[in-house]
């Protein structure tokens, strides 16, 4: 079971938009939830360190924002998808929901411990993530977010950790409202993992384009005819 555990080293911070944004490495992060998780609060917290509490029904924004993560400059881009409803059936994932999955590299699963519903679309969500990306285990992280509203609890905290590790996910508990530097924490984990899992992919191209074919084998029987031949034409006599 893995808790989120991070150093300052590993913090986000913006730089100067002058900066050749070609050169960066680019990650997309995919942030989904059902409504009123505090989806919009957590990526707002995070690109301006402000927490504003009301929001507009969710159509779906994409953000950018140039970083640094340890030093090296990152393009960062955060698509915020609308809500995701459950039902009967289990979590009904709207079209631009979907195609947000597929774009992703790394996501964010947001729930409320205020809410269980929103806890069971999470994995509901991961399933959709994981079809989407049979090849390779993109980055996820649990969140469980209004860790303030503790009186209106309905998750307990050991429930969010079990799921976590039973998804092979990184888990905290935190409070949009409360704190920047959770927030900013799962932001750079994500980023740091996609990272790590873009480098090993080129590095495995690279090793494969490395790769100097064998040649093939002679056939056997094509140089004894040839044998024959260059013997038949040296017996021939001179005329």
């Amino acid at each position: 079971m893995r808790q989120l555990t991070m150093s300052n080293n590993f913090l986000l911070t913006p730089i100067p938009e002058t900066t050749d944004y070609f050169l960066h490495r680019d990650i997309k992060i995919a942030v989904l939830g059902t409504s009123g998780v505090g989806k919009t609060a957590m990526v707002v917290r995070f690109l301006t360190k402000r927490f504003i509490g009301d929001y507009e029904p969710n159509t779906g924004n994409l953000y950018s924002r140039l970083v640094q993560l340890e030093g090296a400059p990152l393009s960062v881009q955060i698509q915020d998808t609308p809500c995701v409803q459950m039902s009967g059936d289990g979590a009904r994932i709207p079209d631009m929901v979907a195609r947000s999955i597929q774009w992703a590299d790394c996501f964010l699963l947001v729930y409320s411990i205020t809410d269980y519903c929103s806890y069971e679309a999470i994995q509901c969500l991961h399933q959709h993530i994981r079809q989407a990306h049979p090849e390779c285990k993109a980055p996820v992280a649990v969140v469980a977010n209004k860790g303030d509203l503790l009186h209106a609890r309905r998750v307990p905290a050991h429930e969010g950790l079990r799921l976590a590790s039973e998804l092979g996910a990184v888990f905290l508990e935190l409070s949009t409202s409360e704190t920047y530097e959770d927030v900013s924490d799962v932001f750079a984990h994500l980023c740091k993992e996609a990272c790590k899992q873009q480098a090993q992919c080129i590095l495995g191209e690279k090793r494969r384009g490395s790769v100097i074919p064998r040649p093939k084998s002679p056939n056997m029987q094509d140089l004894k005819r040839r044998f024959k031949q260059a013997l038949s034409s040296k017996a021939k006599p001179a005329l």
